[in-house]
């Protein structure tokens, strides 16, 4: 489960504009998600092979290239339905917890 809330997290970052993984990883520590990179990479590249981020180079005054994520088309329509299905989600266990 925390999997999937973690994709939905990454790609509602993306969403927002070209993000380098260090913004990403920023956005997640702000919103007091403990994650880490080792986690982040490996599910960065898993999209991009699904065609849901795409990226950019960009060379960098202070070190190598750095690579830009953002949506593709088919990434637009996996957020929103992650986004509908983290509604439903919340909506049942709100309904279990929520009175209690």
């Amino acid at each position: 489960m925390r999997k999937g809330v973690l994709e939905l997290c990454v790609l509602s970052v993306i969403s927002d504009k070209e993000v380098y993984t260090s913004d990403i990883l920023s956005s997640l520590k702000e919103a007091e998600m403990l994650v880490v990179e080792g986690t982040v990479y490996p599910l960065l590249t898993r999209l991009k092979n699904d065609g849901v981020l795409k990226y950019r180079w960009e060379e960098s005054t202070s070190g190598p290239p750095r690579k830009y994520y953002s949506l593709t088309d088919h990434g637009q329509e996996v957020l929103k339905i992650l986004k509908e299905n983290w509604g439903k989600l919340y909506n049942s266990i709100d309904k279990l917890v929520g009175n209690k």
